[in-house]
């Protein structure tokens, strides 16, 4: 499904702008103003009043052409269209279909809000499911739950975004359904990244690093024989339950362990897109963090950031542990810039991981709460909270 702001594209193109030249009057990328257009987002608070200005329009007038959405619902295939009313004629065709629609949501998770995503993925889950309840062949159901496996999993992942990370019961309920139709499928990979995630959620959600740590030692052990890749990441998430307890040796010995396996992922590895050279430097720089060695983590972190311009939503922790080890070693006038760069990646894709990180360190400056460049800082976080 997709959407656009008809009439705000209307009143840009009265007003004499190309999206590129309002992006530049504005002082954002054109990349914004298209998300603005298509309804993946709206303008800041902050942003409106220079916004209708420019567009020559009032506050009000301005409100009414960001609420005024048009829906543009892609009609399914004919045959998708029969498979949904006569669901005990799925066949592989149709799981192929279903498998590609989440395919292409998952590619849209480091681009665009979890908000613009759970509808349509949950749309398809819920059609993954039904169909899955009515299959009769046996090779049909075990795809089905191959693809419910994907499909459950990443509703976790988006519904626990979208509660801001604050929501544990309903993501964990969706993955452990992907954890059971893995099993079905006799999928280790999918069974250990949805293990994985549920680890995400003890380790920053329900902030229990010891239950976080056992879940991702599980989805490692279950992963090792099918998948180094994501053994690998798995093990990171072990240092990282180690370096919240602040085991610095256990932490290490799993950071070298993680690292082994990285030299084993090949071209086979189906899960290698999972556990590259940035997730290692992410992850090991949140370890010194958690470890109190934001001197260690500090050039580690500075170096990821630069390498996941592409992935907005892990750049913006990446960006946010950075800035918390700025501020530990009183680096301020960095540590400000790299907030201010961290609540920009925020506003692009309301990450909820990037956006309790850009809250973290608003807290640790409250020392300093009363120099202009916080109390900038506090604003904008103020503007992000009230749009969330």
């Amino acid at each position: 499904m997709a959407s656009k702001r008809i009439r705000l594209a209307q009143r840009r193109k009265s007003a004499g702008y190309s999206q590129e030249k309002l992006a530049e009057r504005l002082g954002v990328e054109r990349s914004t103003v298209v998300r603005w257009e298509t309804a993946e987002s709206v303008p800041q608070p902050w942003m409106r009043p220079k916004l209708a200005a420019v567009l020559k329009v009032t506050a009000d007038e301005l409100q009414a052409l960001l609420d005024d959405v048009t829906v543009i619902q892609a009609r399914p295939s004919e045959r998708m269209s029969y498979v949904l009313e006569h669901p005990t004629s799925v066949d592989l065709v149709a799981v192929a279909h279903l498998h590609e629609r989440i395919r292409q949501l998952d590619e849209q998770y480091d681009k665009a809000p979890s908000t613009a995503l759970i509808g349509p993925a949950g749309q398809v889950h819920s059609q993954v499911t039904l169909l899955r309840e009515s299959a009769a062949n046996p090779r049909v159901r075990k795809a089905l739950f191959e693809v419910e496996a994907e499909s459950a999993t990443f509703m976790g992942q988006l519904v626990w975004d979208v509660s801001q990370r604050r929501d544990h019961g309903a993501p964990i309920a969706y993955l452990d359904q992907a954890v059971i139709a893995a099993r079905q499928a006799r999928d280790p990979c999918a069974e250990a990244y949805a293990t994985l995630r549920k680890s995400f959620v003890a380790l920053y959600g329900e902030k229990d690093p010891h239950r976080g740590l056992s879940l991702a030692a599980q989805a490692a052990e279950v992963a090792m024989q099918a998948s180094p890749s994501l053994a690998g990441l798995s093990l990171l998430h072990v240092a990282e339950g180690y370096a919240m307890t602040g085991n610095l040796t256990s932490c290490e010995d799993a950071l070298r362990r993680a690292e082994a396996q990285f030299d084993r992922v090949s071209v086979d590895d189906v899960a290698a897109e999972y556990y590259t050279v940035n997730e290692f430097s992410r992850l090991s720089g949140s370890c010194y963090l958690f470890l109190d060695l934001p001197e260690r983590a500090e050039p580690i972190l500075r170096a990821t950031t630069k390498s996941l311009a592409a992935k907005k939503k892990s750049q913006a922790i990446a960006l946010g542990n950075l800035t918390l080890s700025l501020i530990r070693q009183r680096k301020l006038d960095e540590a400000a810039d790299t907030l201010h760069r961290t609540i920009d990646a925020v506003e692009l894709t309301r990450g909820g991981g990037g956006l309790n990180l850009a809250f973290a360190a608003g807290r640790e400056l409250r020392e300093w709460r009363h120099e202009p460049w916080v109390q900038d800082v506090n604003d904008r976080l103020l503007a992000l909270m009230a749009a969330i």
